[in-house]
């Protein structure tokens, strides 16, 4: 796992909680952030599951 991989997860984990959050507390500012961050976690942690999967191919391993 690399470092995309695991800071991605880690921000759209940090984003549910910030949606979550805003729902509860009814502040549409804060859970439209969490959605944000939400996406750009998402975004980042497939950015990273393409690194390593081009990383096994490349050392001839198979996902």
């Amino acid at each position: 796992m690399n470092d995309d991989q695991v800071k991605g997860r880690v921000d759209q984990a940090k984003g549910a909680v910030k949606e979550a959050a805003g729902k509860v507390v009814g502040n549409p500012n804060l859970e439209a952030e969490g959605k944000v961050d939400k996406a750009t976690g998402k975004t980042q942690a497939t950015y990273g599951d393409v690194k390593e999967d081009v990383k096994d191919a490349v050392n001839g391993r198979r996902p």
